[in-house]
């Protein structure tokens, strides 16, 4: 009886250091997390030891990765639905307790619907990225404001630095989405909270595989994961954006005049007025 009463209590006592090192351990949540950036992210804080919390509407593909990765969980969402976004967050911060990072890549792309004003697409694309974003990051908002630190990531694109040909939707709401960081930037900044957009160049993932023009510079989604990981967690910037190849060049673009912008585009992409 005794031998019994031994070995329940150091059951016990295994279940209560697994449990305070599980809490111990950081938690990233990521929206998007069952393709793509938010995938090939989610596999590597799993990789580096950090708790991880997935959302995507396809319970399907994010049961594929948990079954992969013991310290990947799933929790399914809509992020146009607010109440679900508010109640999904509550049950992560229930589970792990301690929440550092938030990253938020939920995101819809349709080139040949944004060839023209598709007032129905355009609407959808920025309920889906602007508005799933904003939804995301009401959710998180007073955790982090009363808890005074952690990280609120925004994942945005090159397609929003300026206007390009055939982006009536995504580029603007890409764009809406880094004015929105900024501004956030200067609100969660005062509660101690980074606020960090993410602006990356062509990945290949199933949304840029839609492409029907030549991206340069593609990158992999495992790279991509690496350079937001080392942004994340080794550096303090604003901004992490990658490639540098093409995305200083865009910068650099950025800041032309209009006339000079809109010509060199428009011999680049072969839509310029003949």
């Amino acid at each position: 009886m005794k031998k019994n009463n031994i070995k329940v209590k150091n059951l016990f006592l295994i279940m209560i250091i697994i449990y305070q090192y599980n809490m111990n351990k950081k938690t990233i949540w990521i929206t998007g997390g069952s393709t793509g950036i938010g995938k090939a992210l989610a596999i590597k804080f799993a990789k580096e030891g950090w708790n991880v919390a997935i959302s995507a509407r396809r319970e399907n593909l994010l049961k594929e990765i948990c079954n992969e990765y013991e310290n990947i969980s799933s929790f399914p969402l809509d992020v146009t639905d607010k109440t679900k976004c508010k109640e999904v967050f509550q049950n992560i911060v229930d589970k792990f307790q301690n929440i550092e990072i938030c990253f938020f890549s939920t995101g819809t792309w349709d080139p040949k619907r944004e060839k023209d004003i598709d007032v129905e697409q355009i609407e959808n694309v920025f309920k889906i990225n602007f508005f799933g974003t904003l939804n995301s990051i009401k959710a998180v908002e007073k955790y982090f404001k009363d808890k005074k630190d952690g990280t609120i990531t925004i994942v945005s694109s090159i397609a929003g630095y300026r206007g390009l040909p055939n982006s009536t939707g995504y580029g603007p709401s890409k764009s809406a989405l880094n004015n929105l960081a900024e501004s956030l930037y200067f609100d969660f900044g005062r509660s101690n909270v980074r606020v960090c957009l993410v602006s990356p160049g062509f990945i290949k993932t199933p949304m840029t595989d839609k492409n029907d023009f030549k991206m340069p510079f593609l990158k992999t989604p495992e790279y991509a994961a690496e350079k937001i990981y080392d942004g994340l967690v080794n550096k303090n910037s604003f901004e992490i954006h990658f490639p540098k190849s093409l995305t200083l060049i865009l910068k650099i673009l950025s800041f032309l005049p209009n006339k000079i912008y809109f010509g060199l585009i428009g011999k680049l992409t072969k839509y310029q007025k003949k």
